[in-house]
Order: structure tokens, then C-alpha cells, then sequence
């Protein structure tokens, strides 16, 4: 698709488009007068992957500012969310259609709006930000360093992003009834770490005279990688895994670092001595479920609000508590969290190139950052899914008995990753029990986040080279990662050769791209 292509009608839509919002006494949030306004819109996610205009948040969104969307999703079956590539194969059945919508959502849209934007498939917003969407210009001022890391090598947005509230995301859990069982304190260090994880497995703490038990497991197994942290090493840069990271104002790699090579030897060493789960890279998401309530799992790294809901096992095994502990302290004396909550996703939505609506699209957009339209996008509908009660969206209880609450959202149209709005940490603190708040008050005090890596935008040279490149690199790094947690080779003997054959993949070209982006982009 070129630029040509999309250039007459960018023009003709931006001439025809109306320039005033009417302000109502009844309705100040309405866009457009008379008859509703129809723009059409794709919108891919994994956990809703197409758009329901009867969901109750569109519904409300169509009242509050007469603005009506119409699903016209392609590839509604599609993943667009892959942990391990970030697969936009929808997108690209958009594109390859030969129509795109007048608003595209999805998972995983910056890179691809980035890439097709300045080509014309996709409006740039700055222009249209800064004149008509008043909210966003002001979050924007507010946070300029946001603004750098959604911007496109030509220095134009093409997207609005889902931007997440909130510092903490996962931390270290352990069950502390074990370790009154054993006499055992909270551990302090990684030597402590190892001390109580070889004595979950040694001392049968569950007491059913079986060694049965394991005692680290992840539903994720890149949360075994994470560990390497205790060596000083580090297994990505944001909260996306396996990604780069910037040391020292320069990114490079963790997959390439010394501190890694130390952590994945002595992960070998805990996978061979049975310290972490036999199945870890087979479990898959049941893992946390499964060995919890069948008395067997010791220790994980997980999320604040889902985990601490396991302590309700306690009214089936006499004595649960599972209870998040400090990072214990690294091999140098370091403690840090690794995981955060990143402060920009590259999920969101972004106007078509054939949109003749752009300025009322872009208030549309805008409306999510009012405050009606986010409380809207995070916590539904008032007085169906919440009451407002001292100035504050509080959820009715039975709409917090009904089942997770992510999944309930999900399902009523609010928490969208496919839409550009700002999220409220205040929907997560409902539904998190005492355990998550005194844990996340152990972080807060702790003082343990680190700064992450927000991406690049590549221009067309650099592109060419990442992708030429970075595919076979990866694969390489975590086929031999895997291959030497579960002992096939040794990491030590093996890592000259295996540094030899990343520089061979091309390791320093990707890295001089991605450094030359990130100067371009925030350095500025």
C-alpha cells in the first residue's frame, strides 16, 4: 500500500470534516447534532476478538456522544496477541482487503500503524490532537515521555494507546504456613531462597509423607527466567518478555548479559536438583491452580490481585497462607522487581486513512479521556455495573460475586485493550483482599522498580534489518535457554560458541538499529 493511495481522500476527508463540538446544557459530551454519526471499526484482541456494538459501555458511549460504531472486524478468529511473536494476522487481512475502517483497534498495533501509517493507511493525530481533542493534548503536555515512545520515526502518533494504571504487577509469593511448619524465616537472600526452596522439597511440608511437592512454579515459564535476576542478570528490559533493555542509555540485550549466563547455570542447577517444577515449560496456565489447591506448589512469581485470591484455600487446607515476600537479594546484594506495570501498552486504536470523519473521530477518542468516558472504559455502566458513592466508582457487590472481575469487564465492554483510554487503578484495588494490599505495601516500601525499556519506531532501512534479522535470534536464544535449563549442554562451555553464532545472526546490526531509533526518539 502507498501513500498515493490514501492521499485525496486524507485530503477530501479533512476538508469536509466538521470543525465544532455543540456544547449542550443536557448532553455536553455529544459530538455531532441530529442524526448519529456511523463510523465503522475493526477491533482484534484475544479475550474479545471482535467488537460488539450491544455491549453496554457502546451502548452508553453511542447515548453520551451521539457517535454510533459498526463492526466490520476481519479475522475475527485470529490471536493478535501472541506472547512470543506479537502476530497481527488480522491486521494484515485488513490490510490486504483493501478497506480499512474508519477506527482499527487491536493488541499489538503500534508497530504495524507505525510501519503503515506514514504510507497513508493509517491519519497521523498530532495535528488533530492538538486542535480538537483537548483532554488528550493535556495528557500528552503532562506526559511528554509518552507521547515520544508512541511517535513513528517521522515523528508523527498514529494511535492512541491503552495506557495502564499503576506501578506493580507481579511480586514473589510463598507459602508462609510451610515455613512456620519448618521453622523456617522469609527468605532474605537467594541463598535463603534456595535454603527454603531445597527444604519444601526435602522436608514435607504438606505432611502427606510424600515428596511430593514443588517448590517453585510459574504459569508462565518466562517467570523461571526472571529469576536470573537473582544472579545479577535480567530476562527483559519491559513488562513484555524476552525484550531489550536500556543500560546506561544504550539498549542492548539480557539474553547476551554475564549476569544471565550465571542465572541460567544455577536454573539448571534448581531444575536438576527438582527446586523448580519438572513441568514448567509444559504446565502452561493451570500450573498456579492445580498445585495450589492440591496442597503441592511452594513458591511463584505472579500477579498482586489474582494470586492473593488463593488464600481462600485456606477453608479446605487447614492453615493456607500464601503471602508475597520482598525480591530476595541478589547474589551482589541487589533487590529489584523486575516486572512493573509499563505505563504504555502497544495495544490501542488508531483512524483509517479513508476515515471522512477524522475530527469527530478523534473527539470520540477524546472522549474516553473525560472523565464520564473513562470512568466508562474502566468500570462500565453506573448504576448497572457500579454506584458512585463519595465521588468514587465503587462496584456493586454483586457485580463482584459474579466471577473475576477482569473477565466481567471484559464482557460488559470496559478494560478493552483495543482502545486507546486511560486506565483507573481504583477498578483493581476493589477486588484485591488484604494479602495483595499488604504485599503491594511491602513493594511500595521496598522501593524495588526499576525504570523499562517504552520501544522504538524504526524508519524503513531499519526496519528491514530487524526483521531480517531478529526472528533467528530469538529463536536462537530461547531454544538454547530451554535446552540448558533442562540439560542438554552447559552454559558455561557452550557460551562462546553461543555468543559467536548470535553475532553471526546478526545480534550487532539489530542493536546498532535499535540504538540509532532510540537516540532519534527520545534524545531529542
Amino acid at each position: 500500500m502507498k501513500k498515493l493511495l490514501f492521499t485525496t481522500a486524507v485530503s477530501a476527508a479533512m476538508a469536509a470534516a466538521v470543525t465544532t463540538t455543540p456544547t449542550l446544557a443536557d448532553g455536553h459530551l455529544q459530538i455531532v447534532k441530529g442524526d448519529p454519526l456511523e463510523l465503522t471499526i475493526q477491533m482484534n484482541h484475544a479475550r474479545y476478538p471482535v467488537y460488539k456494538e450491544d455491549w453496554p459501555v457502546e451502548q452508553k458511549a453511542r447515548e453520551l456522544t451521539n457517535v454510533h460504531l459498526k463492526d466490520v472486524t476481519v479475522g475475527a478468529n485470529m490471536r493478535t496477541d501472541s506472547e512470543n511473536t506479537g502476530k497481527t494476522e488480522a491486521l494484515n487481512l485488513m490490510l490486504a482487503s483493501g478497506t480499512i475502517p474508519d477506527i482499527v483497534g487491536s493488541s499489538r498495533i503500534k508497530d504495524f500503524v507505525n510501519q503503515f501509517g506514514p504510507e497513508g493507511a493509517f491519519l497521523p493525530l498530532n495535528d488533530l490532537i492538538d486542535e480538537h481533542a483537548p483532554n488528550l493534548k493535556k495528557f500528552f503536555a503532562e506526559r511528554p515521555e509518552i507521547a515520544a515512545a508512541i511517535s513513528a520515526a517521522d515523528g508523527n502518533m498514529y494511535y492512541i494507546p491503552y495506557l495502564p494504571d499503576g506501578k506493580y504487577g507481579r511480586a514473589y509469593w510463598i507459602r508462609t504456613d510451610w515455613l512456620k511448619k519448618l521453622g523456617l524465616e522469609v527468605p532474605e537472600t537467594v541463598e535463603d531462597y534456595e535454603k527454603v526452596l531445597r527444604a519444601f522439597k526435602t522436608q514435607d511440608p504438606n505432611g502427606n509423607g510424600v515428596a511430593d511437592e514443588v517448590p517453585y512454579f510459574a504459569r508462565q515459564w518466562p517467570e523461571l527466567i526472571r529469576l536470573v535476576t537473582l544472579w545479577d542478570g535480567r530476562s527483559s528490559g519491559s513488562d513484555t518478555y524476552h525484550d531489550f533493555m536500556v543500560v546506561d542509555g544504550k539498549i542492548e540485550h539480557p539474553y547476551a548479559g554475564e549476569g544471565y549466563r550465571e542465572g541460567i547455570k544455577n536454573l539448571a542447577r534448581w531444575q536438576a536438583e527438582g527446586l523448580v517444577d519438572a513441568e514448567i515449560f509444559t504446565r502452561g496456565s493451570s500450573a498456579r491452580d492445580f498445585l495450589l489447591s492440591e496442597n503441592l506448589g511452594g513458591s511463584t512469581h505472579d500477579w498482586f490481585a489474582s494470586t492473593s485470591g488463593y488464600n481462600r484455600l485456606a477453608s479446605e487446607i487447614d492453615g493456607f497462607e500464601f503471602k508475597a515476600m520482598a525480591p530476595p537479594a541478589s547474589i551482589s546484594g541487589k533487590r529489584i522487581e523486575e516486572h512493573r506495570r509499563i505505563p504504555i501498552k502497544p495495544d490501542g486504536w488508531a483512524i483509517g486513512g479513508t476515515n471522512k470523519h477524522p475530527v469527530e473521530t478523534i473527539k470520540y477518542f477524546d472522549f474516553f479521556f473525560t472523565e464520564e468516558g473513562r470512568r466508562l472504559a474502566n468500570f462500565g455502566v453506573e448504576g448497572m455495573h457500579y454506584d458512585m458513592i463519595d465521588g468514587k466508582a465503587i462496584f456493586k457487590q454483586e457485580f463482584l460475586d459474579a466471577g473475576p472481575v477482569n473477565r466481567s469487564l471484559y464482557q460488559v465492554g470496559s478494560q478493552l485493550q483495543g482502545r486507546g483510554y486511560f486506565q483507573d487503578y481504583g477498578y483493581e484495588i476493589q477486588w484485591s483482599n488484604e494479602f495483595a494490599l499488604e504485599g503491594i505495601e511491602l513493594y511500595d516500601q521496598g522501593d524495588y522498580l526499576i525504570d523499562q525499556f517504552l520501544g522504538v519506531a524504526f524508519n524503513a532501512d531499519e526496519q528491514k534489518v530487524y526483521d531480517r534479522h531478529w526472528g533467528s535470534i530469538r529463536d536462537h536464544m530461547l531454544e538454547r535457554q530451554q535446552s540448558w535449563i533442562l540439560g542438554n549442554g552447559d552454559v558455561e562451555a557452550d557460551w562462546d560458541d553461543y555468543m559467536a553464532q548470535l553475532d553471526k545472526l546478526g545480534l550487532s546490526k539489530v542493536l546498532e538499529v535499535m540504538n540509532s531509533a532510540y537516540k532519534r526518539q527520545y534524545n531529542k
